[in-house]
């Protein structure tokens, strides 16, 4: 925790004291997060502080908080969107971050849920920003495009994750067997991204916000690109998930990289059917707000990707009604 953050908890605590009220007046919310060298914890940080008012804090006109009123909202790092899904589930956490794939195939019982119950708590306050889909090449591997990974060593991430349910997606749709058209490997981004540095590696996948941290590594050092997934491909991938959206990749998000097309999914703010509706409609509603926008803006390069324009986009589970009836009123919800 940052210094930043014990001062906040610390003045908030005095706050409290100072007008006497007691924790009945509060109202806990837990949102899960990623690991913190990723992007999902300071991201949740931030809708963390913007929808937190704790009882006894400043009036918002006043400079004070502009959050949900009684709310005291913590961002926790977790294991990422199968955790926080879990952990929503079984009533550990309020509420988490997700990728949108992820999302569907748990509320749904499929993908990576499969052969377990469906979530059937989760709901939605908002998409976020778009995880891109990277498929990171090998400078020498001769791949620009998936069809090309035929015959190639190829990581698709480790079992479990949603990254490796979305290679085999985009495999599939390319008409590339996995057990016989490709010598696959099951590595996380970090260790595959070594891995093909030291060429014993021809590609590998990785869903993540752009730009990703070991990507630019590996393209900084000659040593990597990145492939387009568009074409064909693309519109077998988009017509048949409707998780999937278009995304392009800026010339010059990576060194030595040009302009590259391809999908993406949705990270999601989801939460608990059991937090009440008044709940999540002051949250909803407090995380759309000029202050927010601000904190957004400023506290990471993700940031400026949350609008309220997007905050439906590629949302495959239901909204909550607290969140639906803010979005309602905003025009957004027929």
């Amino acid at each position: 925790m940052t210094l930043q953050k014990y001062l906040k908890i610390g003045l908030s605590v005095m706050a409290l004291a100072t007008a006497s009220v007691s924790v009945a007046d509060m109202t806990f919310f837990r949102i899960g997060t990623g690991g913190v060298g990723g992007t999902y914890y300071p991201i949740g940080g931030l809708i963390a502080n913007a929808i937190s008012n704790p009882p006894g804090s400043r009036p918002c006109e006043s400079g004070g908080s502009c959050g949900a009123p009684g709310v005291v909202a913590i961002a926790q790092s977790a294991n990422g969107s199968v955790a926080n899904i879990t952990a929503i589930e079984g009533g550990q956490l309020e509420a988490g971050l997700s990728q949108s794939d992820v999302a569907y195939w748990a509320y749904s019982g499929t993908g990576v849920w499969k052969g377990q119950p469906p979530a059937k708590k989760v709901r939605a306050i908002a998409a976020l920003y778009p995880e891109t889909v990277h498929l990171v090449v090998g400078i020498n591997s001769g791949i620009k495009s998936v069809s090309d990974l035929k015959g190639k060593v190829v990581s698709l991430d480790q079992p479990g994750s949603g990254t490796l349910v979305d290679a085999r997606l985009v495999l599939a749709a390319a008409g590339i067997d996995e057990k016989n058209d490709i010598k696959a490997e099951y590595l996380k981004g970090n260790p595959a991204s070594d891995k093909l540095k030291d060429d014993k590696l021809d590609a590998y996948f990785s869903v993540a916000g752009y730009p990703k941290s070991s990507v630019v590594d590996a393209t900084s050092q000659g040593k990597a690109s990145v492939a387009n997934i568009d074409g064909a491909v693309r519109d077998t991938l988009l017509k048949e998930n409707q998780f999937f959206a278009k995304d392009t990749i800026p010339a010059g998000t990576y060194p030595n990289v040009g302009q590259v097309e391809t999908i993406s999914v949705m990270a999601l703010l989801l939460v608990s059917a059991d937090v009440s509706e008044q709940t999540v409609y002051d949250i909803t509603k407090a995380l759309w707000n000029k202050q927010t926008r601000k904190l957004l803006d400023n506290g990471h390069a993700k940031g400026k990707r949350v609008t309220m324009e997007t905050a439906l986009d590629g949302v495959p589970v239901p909204l909550h009604p607290g969140a639906e009836k803010f979005y309602k009123e905003q025009g957004l919800v027929k």
